[in-house]
């Protein structure tokens, strides 16, 4: 029996998506059992066939369910020993709310001379969005209320309370991540929190399993501090569970969210294997919730420490990609085992970031204007992912295939032309065109498909898309 509270604050499609993942859950609709078709579904509840939809296409996306041609939604099989996995929701656990040169304009140019006019590196942030009036306020209102030696003096080391309070209540909130401000850590950066891990482990214990492809960032950061590096392949679901078993690593770095660079969503059962692989070899995860706020067509997904009953997840978190990269800032949640170790290793550090940004950063949580500006943002990246796919099939058509759309700052591309990563990167320079090869996110760089070109649009508007895709497309295919 299904039961929507149109009184609820929770939407009608949510409140929906938890009824019928519970139910997938305990089993009651069985594995390979059809759902009722979303038009007979709105028909029995009263309800918009489109509410339906967006449930239908959340449980799709966490792998509750399949869509089939012709035979609608299809209950997936979650096996019995994951059904019954600690890391399971319940239904007392609060499901999280998601807050709402020379030559011509379009000639090649000499290659000692080539001035970008469309960037399309991955990672780079679009200066319009940055609330500059807002944060210049804030600035001032902390400094104005706080004394002296509230911000010009060291303070804690694992950032300031009140701003842990905040985190604490925003990761509940829209991330699911249940801690208290005392598992929260802050630091300069995903940089410096990857540092702090690496320190948190003995020398026998730093075995790292690394997607591939996943991070070459973090994957040169835990390399320089010692650690052995094992690449464990990614398929359509993520990182390989039975892989990363094999490899005997004690810890496991992922980004289950949108995983970098293929963009695959890591589905609940992938999830459940992962978890239940750190809880029998007492492993660790590191979870890069790496672009969990952009999602297009679904709401995010809640994050992989939400179901983690038994505290295997380091969670990290950073405002590089939704607000500004260089505030230098992002946090990440540890384990309560993990604390003890922590307050040894870093007794006598200080936190990395400045005590006036932290305060603001608080306010900025607080007072509601992160939400606002989240939804804001949000929608202008929506905007810009549709331009940016759109042109890319009206310019280059079947020439091209796009992996890891619908989430994200970033696609993949893979053409079909038989030439090589750099030769095409290369090409693209000549029309003023930047383009980021893939090679780099494979530790084993000669096992990369030489025909995939990363595409990020953050940093560009939906116009300079638009103008950017094809000029790429004519320096690509004439």
């Amino acid at each position: 029996m299904i039961y929507l509270n149109p009184e609820s604050k929770k939407p009608l499609y949510q409140q929906l998506y938890e009824q019928l993942k519970q139910n997938i859950v305990t089993g009651e609709y069985e594995k390979g059992s059809r759902l009722t078709s979303t038009r007979d579904l709105a028909k029995n509840l009263s309800i918009a066939r489109n509410t339906v939809e967006a449930a239908y296409d959340q449980l799709c996306i966490e792998g509750y369910v399949e869509g089939r041609h012709g035979s609608g939604y299809v209950v997936q099989d979650l096996q019995e020993d994951l059904l019954h996995f600690p890391g399971m929701t319940s239904d007392e656990d609060e499901a999280p709310h998601i807050p709402a040169g020379g030559a011509g304009p379009d000639e090649p140019v000499p290659a000692q001379s080539r001035p970008v006019k469309y960037n399309f590196s991955y990672g780079d942030f679009d200066p319009h969005s940055f609330p500059h009036a807002l944060w210049r306020r804030l600035n001032n209102e902390v400094l104005t209320s706080m004394k002296v030696d509230s911000i010009a003096y060291y303070g804690d080391k694992q950032g300031e309370l009140q701003l842990r309070r905040e985190l604490a209540k925003y990761l509940r909130q829209s991330r699911g991540v249940k801690c208290s401000p005392e598992q929260i850590v802050v630091g300069a950066g995903l940089q410096d929190l990857a540092m702090m891990i690496c320190l948190l482990f003995p020398l026998k214990e730093r075995i790292l399993g690394m997607e591939e492809p996943g991070y070459d960032f973090t994957r040169v950061i835990f390399g320089n501090h010692g650690y052995q590096v094992l690449p464990i392949p990614v398929g359509e679901s993520g990182i390989d569970p039975a892989a990363l078993k094999k490899s005997g690593a004690r810890l496991a770095y992922v980004t289950p969210s949108h995983q970098l660079p293929t963009g695959v969503v890591m589905p609940i059962q992938h999830r459940m294997r992962l978890l239940q692989w750190a809880e029998q070899s007492g492993g660790v995860i590191i979870e890069d919730d790496y672009d969990s706020e952009f999602r297009y067509r679904t709401r995010p997904i809640p994050a992989l420490q939400s179901i983690d009953r038994q505290e295997r997840v380091i969670y990290l978190g950073t405002f590089s990609k939704a607000f500004a990269p260089g505030l230098r800032m992002g946090y990440m949640v540890l384990p309560q085992w993990l604390l003890a170790r922590y307050h040894t290793v870093f007794e006598r550090y200080k936190c990395t970031v400045p005590r006036l940004q932290q305060y603001v950063a608080a306010s900025l949580l607080s007072g509601g204007h992160w939400d606002r500006h989240l939804r804001k943002v949000c929608l202008v990246n929506k905007k810009k992912h549709e331009v940016l796919v759109q042109s890319i099939q009206r310019e280059m058509g079947d020439r091209v295939r796009i992996y890891g759309q619908n989430a994200g700052l970033h696609v993949l591309l893979e053409h079909f032309t038989g030439e090589s990563q750099e030769a095409m990167v290369e090409r693209a320079a000549a029309y003023r065109v930047k383009v980021s090869p893939t090679r780099q996110f494979w530790q084993n760089p000669e096992s990369a498909p030489e025909n995939l070109i990363m595409i990020g649009f953050g940093g560009l508007s939906a116009e300079e898309i638009a103008e950017g895709i094809k000029l790429l497309s004519r320096a690509w295919f004439g």
